[in-house]
């Protein structure tokens, strides 16, 4: 009596178990359909500091109606996320969009592949984008080709970068970056450098800088006075008056996996085209730092 008891206990504990797996299993689904494809909120990641400047420069301003771009807090990746929600708006696709941060690095391109999420705020190079063209839906370019020109960035102890003239200066100096990158990873090594380090996530390639265990990287210009950056304890600043062409376009990459991509992909290039239009794109990028005038700079790989 007591052997059956124990035995209807038991079973009773495991069907209770197995019951409440079930349960955690579809509630999981749901919060994870909830999120990524039926409703209208959609969760998208954004790496800590570029959520921390746009939580900033926003406050509690609605996305929608900035029209003015000029802070210290503003630069290419900021300007990546407003646009990307202007434009979808525009385009009829109204969603509420929440941005979770955390160390993004590239993780996004897997969730975009994988349809566990919609879209990246943040562009894509066309070149890097294309190789998985049969996964993505790519928007018509934000950042045209010819527009996109980066600083090099530097500790602003390192004279021997900062006293750069030409483009046989490179041969002594050293830099990082990712081919994950292949835009970036191409201008580098195409300037002959003493040695190109790599290093995949953004973060430490700016600490290894500051820290001068590397000569430079290559950074968007952004809108403070002197174009610097910092972020805790480093602080970077660009070789004056002088940039590097990256060659190619940029482009928002929507997941066609996603339930939602293909709506958001109409909507988004139909924004875009409205923005464009409007001179805004260009104005934003401007007012942020990012676009510069190139007749002022020194250019040099042209």
């Amino acid at each position: 009596m007591h052997l059956l008891t124990l035995f209807g206990s038991v079973l009773k504990n495991s069907i209770s178990l197995t019951f409440l797996a079930i349960m955690l299993s579809l509630t999981t689904f749901m919060i994870r359909g909830n999120t990524f494809a039926y409703s209208n909120k959609v969760i998208i990641p954004i790496q800590d500091d570029v959520y921390q400047d746009y939580q900033t420069f926003i406050g509690n301003r609605d996305v929608l109606a900035v029209n003015e771009f000029s802070s210290k807090y503003t630069r290419r990746d900021v300007i990546d996320i407003i646009i990307a929600q202007q434009a979808l708006y525009l385009g009829g696709f109204h969603a509420e969009f929440h941005l979770l941060p955390g160390k993004v690095n590239f993780r996004n391109i897997q969730l975009l592949q994988a349809g566990e999420l919609l879209l990246s705020f943040d562009t894509y190079w066309h070149t890097d984008a294309k190789t998985i063209a049969d996964k993505l839906y790519i928007s018509e370019p934000v950042i045209r080709n010819g527009e996109y020109f980066a600083g090099i960035y530097t500790s602003p102890t390192n004279h021997k970068v900062l006293q750069l003239k030409s483009f046989s200066d490179f041969n002594t100096l050293t830099a990082v970056s990712t081919p994950k990158w292949r835009t970036d990873w191409q201008t580098l090594q195409d300037l002959s450098l003493k040695e190109l380090l790599r290093e995949d996530s953004w973060v430490s390639m700016a600490r290894m800088t500051s820290l001068q265990w590397v000569d430079f990287m290559l950074m968007p210009f952004t809108s403070t006075t002197d174009q610097s950056y910092r972020l805790e304890s480093i602080h970077l600043i660009p070789v004056p008056n002088t940039a590097i062409l990256l060659k190619g376009s940029r482009h928002f990459a929507i997941s066609k996996a996603h339930p939602q991509g293909k709506s958001a992909f109409t909507a988004i290039n139909k924004g875009l085209k409205i923005l464009r239009s409007s001179g805004t794109i260009v104005r934003a990028y401007t007012e942020a730092g990012f676009f510069i005038d190139a007749d002022k700079y020194r250019i040099i790989n042209q």
